[in-house]
């Protein structure tokens, strides 16, 4: 008995080919929520399954890419530099993000972070459990590569779209009728 729902659970089973997840939450939103949530790690999971190519995580992959995008940026000239440039800026925007979440000092530890990949320490990520930037290999911290290159792929053409929008048209608000 779970609550008041009554559950059949089997054990000592050979081959398991299922498992199932029971979620109990104080309210449907909360339930919709996790399973979003549990949805979402199992897509990554299949992902990961199915591509197991990783890279470091812990915000390394994004100042790494930021780094290289801002050597592409001083390649190009006129507005598309300072598109390319403001792309860069958005990636170096992802690991601030992930201390906040995690209440550290955000704009300290990010510019640690780059100053020690700047310096050669290609594997530094930030180590949210200690507070301080650590080696990404050496504490086993790996995002699936397939999972995001998608997330910046979908960046870069929601950024290219928004940049192509020429014209905004503003209608005049309604007159209220008494």
């Amino acid at each position: 008995m779970i609550g008041e729902d009554r559950l059949v659970q089997f054990k000592g089973c050979h081959h398991k080919g299922a498992s199932t997840i029971v979620l109990r939450g104080a309210n449907n939103h909360i339930l919709d929520e996790a399973e979003r949530s549990i949805h979402d790690a199992l897509c990554v999971l299949t992902q990961a399954v199915e591509n197991s190519r990783f890279i470091y995580g812990g915000g390394n992959s994004e100042i790494n890419c930021a780094n290289a995008i801002y050597e592409l940026a001083k390649k190009e000239s006129g507005k598309q530099s300072l598109a390319i440039e403001a792309f860069a800026n958005a990636l170096r925007e992802l690991p601030l993000i992930v201390c906040e979440n995690a209440g550290l000092d955000a704009s300290e530890l990010v510019t640690e972070l780059r100053s020690k990949i700047s310096n050669g320490f290609v594997d530094s990520g930030i180590d949210v459990i200690n507070k301080s930037i650590g080696n990404m290999k050496e504490l086993g911290i790996m995002e699936c590569l397939k999972v995001k290159y998608t997330a910046i792929k979908s960046a870069a053409e929601a950024a290219e779209q928004i940049l192509r929008v020429d014209d905004i048209i503003k209608c005049a608000p309604r007159r209220r009728e008494e």
